[in-house]
């Protein structure tokens, strides 16, 4: 039998009054991703670590004021504490989204600055406003001024053309003179013109220690770091020298890493034991999704790298992904790929035993 789902209470405005809610820790966070960082990831990994700070995808302050609001900020109570990453320039419009993510009861209000997407340039927005700092501080003066939340703004450490250290300090001055105090930093310039988003994450090398001069120079600031960073020992040694980290492409890819971050970083208990145990635990989720009409295509892709790494790993993945496309899919796919899963870690363990 499956049990009910979490309600989602948070498909719709909260009532919750202003002043109520607890700072979120930023010590380690899962980074905003296009197309990644959906509610169906982030249902995963939310039973993975209960104290991840989370990060919705980017979302332009045009959609939210001039599209489907409710289906934009739909979220579940369970996946908190939750920040909304916007996207936009116009004051007036952060202001009214910034309003929009206390009322919807988001932990944190994050602005973007760091797409080099050309589709956001043209709007204003992503990483060419590092060429606009007063334009950027206007932005998160009026957020603040409208919302209770933490506001925060996500960032690089320059783009093409500007990209100095004392470019980078002006940004900061200017911002946080704004009334920001937590700044994530992306630890490489965006190239705007000659690279796509992706050769972005990967072709502009990486300086961490320009993250570390920034929290040298600005101590009374939150500065987390973000870039390339893959391994808890990674983590450890960013930590030495920044408030907290943020793990993208990773955390995405080999979710089970959440699993010890509970531990490793809060010296609270991991609330699963095991891969099957989470998979398990997401059946209710996904049976309530499929009933509300979703596709289990769009649930099970974010489930694909659970088994990264382990016996029938591959064998997962591939059985999903030939078949949750399916007209029909249940969760029944998922299930019969767990079982698969199963049976090939029984033979690897029983082919160990036969060799001892």
């Amino acid at each position: 039998m499956i049990n009910k789902a979490p309600s989602e209470i948070h498909s719709t405005p909260s009532k919750a009054p202003k002043n109520t809610r607890q700072e979120p820790s930023r010590r380690f966070c899962v980074a905003p991703m296009m197309d990644w960082t959906t509610p169906h990831y982030r249902y995963l990994a939310r039973l993975l670590s209960k104290h991840t700070l989370l990060y919705t995808e980017m979302i332009t302050t045009g959609a939210l004021i001039h599209g489907d609001t409710e289906r934009f900020l739909r979220h579940n109570s369970a996946e908190y504490p939750l920040a909304l990453q916007l996207g936009g320039s116009d004051a007036g419009e952060l202001a009214h989204c910034a309003r929009l993510a206390e009322q919807f009861g988001f932990s944190e209000v994050n602005l973007n600055i760091g797409c080099p997407s050309d589709r956001v340039q043209n709007n204003m927005i992503g990483a060419c406003l590092m060429e606009h700092p007063d334009k950027v501080a206007e932005g998160v003066r009026a957020m603040i001024e409208a919302t209770s939340l933490p506001v925060t703004v996500k960032h690089r450490i320059g783009i093409n053309g500007r990209e100095s250290w004392e470019d980078l300090c002006e940004f900061v001055d200017k911002v946080s003179a704004a009334g920001c105090r937590t700044f994530i930093v992306h630890a490489r310039i965006a190239v705007l013109e000659g690279l796509s988003p992706k050769e972005n994450r990967d072709v502009p090398p990486l300086k961490y220690n320009w993250v570390y001069h920034l929290k040298q120079k600005y101590p009374h600031l939150e500065i987390i770091i973000n870039g390339g960073i893959k391994t808890f020992a990674e983590c450890h040694e960013h930590l030495e020298h920044t408030d907290g980290v943020m793990l993208g492409r990773e955390a995405y890819h080999n979710p089970w890493l959440l699993a010890g971050v509970d531990s490793e970083f809060f010296g609270q208990e991991a609330p699963l034991t095991s891969r099957y145990e989470a998979l398990e635990s997401m059946y209710p989720f996904i049976q309530s999704e499929l009933e509300r009409g979703v596709f289990l295509a769009h649930i099970s892709r974010h489930l694909l790298g659970l088994f990264h790494g382990m016996p029938g790993g591959r064998l997962f993945r591939r059985y999903i992904s030939e078949n949750a496309h399916k007209s029909g899919a249940g969760l029944e796919v998922i299930q019969t790929a767990l079982e698969k899963v199963r049976e090939q870690e029984q033979s690897a363990l029983a082919r160990t035993a036969a060799y001892a």
